[in-house]
């Protein structure tokens, strides 16, 4: 199950990383058209949850077993969706009228997050 959790990982994370990096690429690849716009910046989000669902996937070392940790991937998703879009804000490119409740959202997401992550790092 180990091996067949890090392939998982690995490639949700590497398809992740090709949508933040070059969505519309992908979406010719796949698709077979390209993005524009809005399209971009929602493959890029869509690369982004990708690379979470890896780090969910991936197995953390607890002791003597391995498990996966959803909080580490949960927040590190957040945390780079509330500065990609804060940097979509500030950039001025796609600001529709959510886009600020929703960098507010995933930024607070992130900080609740975090504070879980610390108190469970407290108690191991």
């Amino acid at each position: 199950m180990k091996k067949l959790s890090i392939l998982a990982a690995m490639a949700e994370a590497a398809t992740g990383l090709a949508l933040v990096v070059s969505p519309s690429m992908v979406a010719q690849l796949v698709l077979g058209g390209g993005l524009s716009g809005a399209g971009t910046v929602f493959g890029r989000l869509a690369g982004l949850a990708l690379i979470g669902l890896g780090l969910a996937w991936w197995p953390v070392r607890d002791g003597m077993e391995n498990r996966t940790s959803p909080l580490r991937a949960v927040l590190t998703y957040n945390l780079l969706v509330a500065l990609y879009l804060l940097g979509v804000g500030i950039d001025g490119e796609s600001v529709g009228m959510l886009l600020w409740p929703a960098v507010a959202f995933h930024g607070l997401m992130t900080l609740l997050l975090a504070r879980a992550r610390v108190a469970e790092s407290a108690r191991c």
